[in-house]
Order: structure tokens, then sequence, then C-alpha cells
């Protein structure tokens, strides 16, 4: 029976509903996603919040802020272990996702339930004066929480992936995606509004509560999510995969530890600039804080114009490494621009530069989100494991820019500002402009390591492929 026209406009325009499948309702779908809104939310309290929180109200020194706001990264790496630990799991019901889900959830939880005595201590506000106690403290929150967050992030995808069906999979990512945007939204508004007027009682009462809602949202989110399916006592029994040798398969399946150290170079390459190109705009080129505040938006309008282009390559079967450089290769345009910004003294190049950055990293996301999606991973590599190494490659990549690109440009300047790199160089913009090419240099080596991908790779997909906001990495 076909359907009415208004069925089919409304199917069309509404987002996201044609992510629901017969074995995934919408309505479960969209419970499930709550545990994207809990990690945005940890993400906002570990970044911004109490980030701040910890320089300007508690007096903590920066370089102490620096590590502790790290530490989460530290856990990163082992993402493919603990999905691949979901992927191998043998319980007596046969669950293998919500178990590593509730666990993730008591870990972000106990992180955030002890942050705010252990930021206070850290702070100076104690009795008993213990060398190192807030120290000692404040990073176990931090381990805590970012292991949390990694934990149940990784288990959740892995299980909505496992109930997608092939053709509703991507447009499922996308939703847990849009999930996580709005977790942080929301969170940064109402704990923004909740410390408006700080106090070490309000701090207590804000970051636990977030523990509160972090356990409530994530119960809600796996509750009835994953079916029963009993094991005997001799499948129990019988021994687990080596992560070795399920890693070895995965990364038979079509090279995809060269993917992987593609997506970490890349993503080094796009991310140093993070948190230099607002400083650069407002001290270099003398823009207010209003003017740099787009900074952001341009890049996000860059980033969706590169999404629907690349889009548009993918529906005639454009091979996804191809893609990739031709990302790679904006990037590299877009930092020389932002580069010549500053001699020029143009705010329009500079403007330029950061939505050709945002076009740039946008394409090479959705490329190689995509190679790694259509990747065959046979036998003892499972999904849990596959997404696991992609949110390693990229967490880690991520993080280690912003601490890698922050430190060059300190270390830089005050080298050349004391002369120490000749007259024409004693400048606040040296420091800046060595980062960015850095980048540039990052960039052309994942164009080398990209290079045989792009001869052997095929894309593996149906013709005329769908592809929404999944294809960005989450």
């Amino acid at each position: 029976m076909s359907q009415h026209p208004l069925t089919k406009f409304t199917l069309k325009m509404l987002p996201f509903a044609d992510a629901a499948s017969a074995d995934l309702p919408m309505r479960q779908l969209l419970r499930l996603s709550l545990f994207q809104v809990s990690v945005g939310m940890a993400a906002v309290m570990l970044l911004g919040t109490l980030n701040r929180v910890m320089i300007v109200e508690l007096s903590v020194p920066a370089f102490l802020v620096a590590i502790m706001i790290a530490l989460p990264v530290l856990i990163a790496p082992f993402r493919a272990l603990l999905g691949f630990r979901s992927d191998t799991y043998r319980s007596a019901i046969g669950w293998k996702r919500i178990p590593y889900l509730w666990f993730g959830t008591l870990w972000q939880m106990g992180g955030l339930a002890i942050m705010p005595m252990s930021l206070l201590v850290l702070g100076g506000d104690n009795v008993h004066d213990v060398p190192f106690a807030g120290e000692v403290l404040a990073a176990l929150a931090f381990l805590m929480t970012g292991l949390g967050m990694h934990m149940t992030q990784t288990a959740g995808l892995a299980l909505a992936a496992d109930r997608a069906t092939d053709e509703t999979r991507p447009r499922v990512v996308a939703l847990l995606y849009v999930m996580f945007l709005i977790g942080m939204g929301l969170s940064a508004a109402i704990v923004g509004y909740l410390l408006r007027d700080f106090g070490n009682i309000r701090l207590i009462q804000v970051v636990q509560g977030t523990a509160v809602v972090t356990i409530v949202l994530n119960t809600v989110a796996l509750w009835k999510q994953e079916q029963m399916s009993p094991m005997s006592a001799e499948d129990r029994a019988a021994p687990r995969p080596k992560f070795a040798d399920a890693w070895a398969d995965f990364a038979a399946g079509g090279q995809a530890g060269r993917l992987i150290a593609v997506v970490a170079i890349g993503t080094l390459g796009f991310n140093m600039q993070d948190v230099l190109l607002e400083p650069y705009g407002g001290e270099i080129l003398g823009l207010s804080v209003s003017a740099t505040t787009l900074l952001t938006a341009m890049w996000s309008v860059g980033a969706l114009i590169g999404f629907a282009l690349s889009a548009k390559w993918l529906s005639i079967g454009m091979d996804p490494f191809r893609m990739a450089g031709r990302g790679l290769l904006a990037g590299v345009i877009a930092f020389c621009a932002v580069i010549f910004a500053g001699p020029m003294v143009s705010p329009v190049l500079f403007f330029i530069g950061a939505t050709v950055i945002g076009f740039g990293g946008g394409i090479f996301s959705v490329a190689t989100l995509t190679a790694a999606m259509t990747m065959p991973a046979a036998g003892i590599a499972g999904r849990g494991l596959a997404l696991g190494a992609w949110g390693a490659a990229q967490a880690t990549a991520a993080g280690l820019g912003v601490a890698i690109g922050g430190t060059v440009r300190d270390l830089t300047n005050a080298a050349a500002l004391q002369g120490a790199l000749g007259e024409a160089m004693a400048s606040n913009a040296t420091g800046y402009s060595v980062v960015y090419h850095i980048e540039i240099a990052l960039l052309f080596v994942t164009l080398i390591a990209l290079g045989p991908l792009v001869r052997t790779g095929r894309l593996t997909t149906q013709e005329n492929r769908k592809i929404g906001l999944a294809d960005f990495p989450t």
C-alpha cells in the first residue's frame, strides 16, 4: 500500500524519523540516547565549568588544572579494550553491553560525587593539612569520571549499533551524536545559571546533583535495551578470545591499523588550533570578544558545507580515502590563510581560514569514518572493538592536540620575546605561527600515510547511500 503524500512529506522533514526500525522503535531509541546526554553533561563539567572554577574561584595554578583536565585523555586509548571486552563478555543471562554501560555509569557518577570536595581540598579549603591530598583526590575524581565516560559511551554506541539495522545504523549514530551535543548545550546553560552565585556549598550541590542526574539518565537509558539470551555453564567457562588476537583480526580487515594512524595524525593536525584561534584573533589581529566568538560559528558553517559536499561525493561512489585527501588539502590551504592573516592584518582572511578549517575537517571526518564503518572486521573482532578503536584515536589525538598546541605556543613565545630566535621573530605572533606550521606539516604526513589506502581502498557501500550526522565522530 502506498503512503499518503503528507505522510511521506512528514517522514522526510522530521529529523531522524527514519532512524527507527522494527528491532529498535523510536521510543526505545530516544530512551537509549539519554546516555549521550549524560556523557555530554560530564564533558561540559570537566572541560568547561570545573576548568574555570578551579582557576578563577579556587585559585588553582593553571598548569595543575591542565594536568587534571588531561587525565581523562589518558583513559581514551583503553576504549578499544573496553569495546572488545563488551564484545566478548559472558553472563548467565547473555548480556554483553548492559554490564559495561552500568559499571561505566557507576564510575562516572562516583567521580562526580567525590569531585567537589576534592577540588575544595585542592584549593586549600581543608582542616587537616595532608601533603598532596588535594592533588591525589582531584586526580582520582577526574580519572574515575573519564573512565566512566569512555566506558559508557563505547558500550552504549556498540549497543545501539547492535540493535540497529545496516540501513538505519548511520542515522542511529547520527541521533546519538546530536543527543551528545544537546546534552552539552543544555548542561552548560543550566550549570552556568546555577553557579552564577558561586560558593563552596553551591559547588557541591551542583556537581553532586550532576552525579545524581547521570545515574538517573543512564538507568532509564539502559532499561530493557538488551535482550536476554541465557548461556550454558560450558559456554561461560570457555576461554575468551585474546585482545591481541582480536586486534590482529581487526587490523587484517582492510589495513585498519593504517586507517587508525591516519585518523590520529589527521585529528592532531586539525585540532592543535582548538584553543588558539580566538586568542590569535584577539591578540594579533585586535578583534573584539564578540568578533572572535563568531569563529566557532564560522567553523561550524564550514564543517556543514564540507558535510553536505561529502554526502554528494559519497552518493556518486567516490573513494572515501581520496575524499579524505581533499579534506587534508583544504586544511593546508586554511592554515596558510590563517598564517598570512597576521602579517597582512586581514580579519577577512582570518575568518575565511577558520571557515575552511571546519570545511576540511568535516570532509576528513566524514571520509575516514565512512571508511572505518565499511571496513570488514570478520571473526572475533566486533563492533565494540571497532568503535573503541575509532574513539580512542579521535579522543587521544584531540586531547594531545590541544595540550601540544598550547604548550608549543607558550614555549615559542617565551623564547621569541627574549630574543633567542632573532629580532625578526620577537613577536607574540611567532608562537601561533609555529603551531600552524606544525599543523600543516602533520596534514602532509597524514597525506603520506593515506597514500597506500587511496591506491587500495574501495568503498563497499550501497549505491546512493544515505549519509547523516553519523559521519561526524562521536
